[in-house]
């Protein structure tokens, strides 16, 4: 904000400091006992049909809203303004002829952002608009800060991420969208009861790092003089409860990648994870599917959508195999130069891609995958067969043991959900958990610890079982066509 801004401001503030004085003089600027019965939607919805002849012999009485003031026009005996609450705009029209002539002198000097309750009477005016023609009205919290310009609304980016508070009140179009993102994963919690799952919870500081491949928040509790994690994924705790005999279980949770802030990633997000013994990986991947197309019409989503520029077919879901479509995409390599590292190794450095030394062929593959089909898959597409160096966690193929029993759905070109038939082998397990321990030896700070009490439990017996994750804030930003995670998350992490 430039400096005459800044200066204007001030004396904006100073002069809506004065104001507050007079009225504290006089009694609370910041009432406690005013409680409306009515919202500005709902009158709309009841009587927005009624005409004026209609709502005059009706004699609609009793109306109290509250709401903050966000349009007013001052015309000397009469004036109008216009009370924005929870659920939308309402009109009022206030005389000196229905209240009080003191009251409504200082009516004339409330600013837009004062929040205030009102008492009336429904009719229409002149120009055919349904208001409230106000008999009682009261201040209920000052404002001491103006509100963002009337029709420019805010406008900066950077503000309405820091300042959600003011997004909110002054654009429509964002609290829709959260109104529907609330709205997403209501639907999803009920398809989950529907079909049988329990949901629980589980912990959020882990002992050690795991549950997916990623780089952990560290933290530190005093009490115990130990490191504790933030939690990657809740998926070993979700599986430990399938050993004790749940088996169907979901959480919806917050979880913690000490990642790079992006469009795409926020440190700190929202999955919902769930897992189902005796359960084929066709089974969940139909069921991915009904989770996304049932939120899609719980907030009035067409099939056809368009999310980001990208012209989507949420009603054209297809399933390929990922070395399928890595051959599909590139077609100067072959089905034999796929487990051949030096062929992969040779492909990668031609393409300018950058590879370590840690890998694998099964790494190399995934990188290809990543950088030349994940963009090109843009109707709902389920990718099976991934390479068991990539899928610490999941179960062997028996026919392909160098593939894990694993799926991940792609939609507009980005992940949306990752599922696999779980490992309950204790010794493949503990097998692979070495290797993680190796491959964080070597410098990879994503590689999973070595969690003793996780085979342990496996050595209890888990049955055999499928899990899945799935992004609830990409879902909402793909239902909603927002191209930023951070126009989905009320607070989005930022940079100080």
């Amino acid at each position: 904000m430039d400096k005459d801004n800044l200066s204007g401001e001030k004396a904006l503030i100073e002069e809506r400091r004065k104001k507050l004085d007079q009225l504290r003089d006089r009694g609370s600027a910041y009432g406690n006992s005013f409680k409306p019965n009515n919202k500005a939607q709902k009158l709309h919805d009841e009587f927005g049909s009624f005409s004026k002849e209609e709502l005059a012999e009706k004699d609609i009485k009793n109306i109290s809203i509250a709401g903050r003031i966000v349009l007013k026009r001052v015309m000397g005996k009469a004036s109008f303004a216009t009370l924005r609450d929870s659920s939308g705009d309402i009109q009022i029209y206030v005389t000196k002829n229905n209240v009080d002539e003191d009251v409504y002198e200082d009516f004339k000097t409330w600013d837009l952002g004062d929040i205030v309750g009102i008492s009336g009477k429904l009719f229409r005016t002149q120009k055919d608009e349904l208001t409230i023609d106000v008999w009682d009205l009261e201040m209920i919290t000052k404002s001491l800060r103006p509100m963002p310009e009337k029709f420019k609304g805010l406008t900066d980016i950077e503000a309405r991420y820091r300042q959600r508070y003011l997004d909110l009140m002054t654009n429509s179009s964002t609290k829709e969208v959260f109104i529907k993102r609330t709205k997403i994963i209501d639907s999803m919690r009920k398809i989950m009861n529907k079909s049988g799952y329990l949901e629980v919870e589980t912990p959020m500081m882990h002992p050690l790092a795991g549950g997916a491949v990623a780089r952990p928040f560290v933290t530190q509790h005093n009490a115990l003089g130990q490191d504790l994690y933030l939690r990657i994924a809740p998926e070993l705790y979700l599986k430990r409860l399938l050993v004790g005999g749940f088996e169907r279980v979901f959480e919806i949770n917050r979880s913690f990648r000490n990642e790079g802030l992006s469009t795409k990633h926020n440190p700190e997000f929202t999955m919902m994870e769930w897992y189902q013994a005796y359960a084929s990986m066709q089974d969940q991947m139909d069921l991915t599917r009904d989770i996304i197309l049932n939120a899609a019409e719980a907030i009035n989503c067409e099939s056809k959508i368009s999310w980001d520029g990208i012209e989507i077919n949420l009603g054209n879901f297809t399933q390929s195999t990922l070395t399928n479509l890595v051959l599909e995409h590139n077609k100067d390599l072959s089905a034999d130069d796929l487990d051949n590292s030096k062929k992969l190794e040779e492909f990668l450095n031609n393409n300018n891609i950058k590879i370590e030394k840690s890998w694998g062929p099964g790494r190399m593959l995934l990188e290809i995958f990543e950088e030349t089909v994940e963009l090109n898959l843009i109707d709902p597409t389920f990718v099976t067969e991934y390479p068991v160096e990539v899928s610490p966690l999941s179960r062997r193929n028996e026919e392909k043991p160098e593939f894990a029993d694993r799926f991940e759905l792609f939609i507009g070109g980005k992940e949306f959900a990752n599922g696999f038939c779980e490992l309950n082998d204790p010794d493949d397990q503990a097998s692979r958990f070495v290797d993680q321990v190796a491959a964080k030896d070597s410098g990879d700070k994503e590689a999973m610890d070595y969690d003793q009490d996780y085979i342990t439990a496996l050595e209890h017996g888990m049955p055999p079982a499928v899990g899945v994750g799935m992004g609830v804030d990409r879902l909402v930003m793909l239902l909603t066509n927002q191209s930023s995670i951070r126009d989905v998350l009320l607070f989005p992490q930022l940079k100080s």
